[in-house]
């Protein structure tokens, strides 16, 4: 049975790179600046997620806040973002980030050894400071394309390539150590009340300030993704009258530079 699973999650994955790839064929400037050309649905999947958070999550989260101990909420943060760790040290050596992996390798065994299993964090008081990745970030490297933005059911914002490295990343998440399903179950939601809680500050100031606030959570997500995927330091975007083609990613960037110097292909 837990074979079966692990086929139906390979033909999952691989149906949505192709449908991914696909989307390389669009040009960029086709469905706008913001790449939203599913902006009606996306903001009724919004509303939705809205109504489900002011009812039921932020609500739970609140509560979790104000009742359970600061030390026992940071220990249980510690331990989620020390196993987050893993897959990311992982995605590190994917794309070629050598030197952080190993960092975030030892930020790993120092915590796991040192930091009881993750519940302290002495990796950032050595220095050691948390450098994450995903799989969406890992796919951008690879130089797979953005893909449209997209609004998830219970999830929030996303896009294409990031959807697909969603799919991934919880195939490595606390949630599959256990067996039992309840089990599972019940470390899920302890991660999304975690999540929930780190987000309260968050959400309050963007209710605070968003006119719109679709458009902003869209624009600060997609922004955020960018500047991640180039560690902070994303290509001048240009403003030509003629379409642009996505700027390449850092290993692409830095083989091109390599390469012997030729006429400078249009960038992002």
């Amino acid at each position: 049975m837990k074979a079966l699973r692990l086929g139906l999650r390979a033909a999952a994955a691989t149906a949505a790179l192709v449908v991914l790839a696909g989307c390389a064929t669009v040009p960029p400037s086709a469905a706008g600046p913001t790449a939203d050309p599913m902006e009606n649905w996306n903001r009724r999947v919004f509303a939705f997620n809205d109504k489900v958070d002011r009812a039921v999550l932020k609500p739970v989260a609140e509560t979790y806040r104000d009742v359970v101990p600061v030390f026992v909420r940071t220990s249980i943060n510690n331990v989620l973002g020390n196993f987050y760790d893993v897959w990311s040290t992982a995605n590190h050596f994917l794309q070629g980030k050598f030197r952080t992996g190993a960092e975030m390798g030892m930020r790993v065994l120092t915590n796991t050894v040192f930091g009881g299993l993750g519940v302290m964090d002495p990796a950032t008081e050595m220095g050691l400071v948390r450098r994450s990745e995903d799989f969406g970030q890992t796919l951008g490297m690879w130089g797979v394309p953005t893909g449209p933005y997209i609004v998830l059911p219970f999830l929030g914002p996303s896009t294409l390539r990031d959807s697909v490295g969603y799919f991934a990343d919880r195939q490595t998440s606390p949630s599959i150590l256990p067996s039992a399903t309840a089990d599972q179950y019940a470390i899920t939601a302890l991660e999304l009340l975690n999540t929930r809680t780190n987000l309260l500050q968050a959400g309050n100031f963007v209710d605070s300030v968003a006119l719109d606030k679709y458009s902003f959570l869209r624009d600060a997500y997609l922004s955020r993704r960018r500047d991640a995927l180039y560690d902070g330091a994303p290509p001048m975007e240009t403003f030509d009258d003629e379409p642009d083609s996505p700027a390449p990613p850092p290993a692409a960037a830095a083989a091109s530079a390599a390469a012997p110097a030729k006429p400078a292909s249009a960038a992002r």
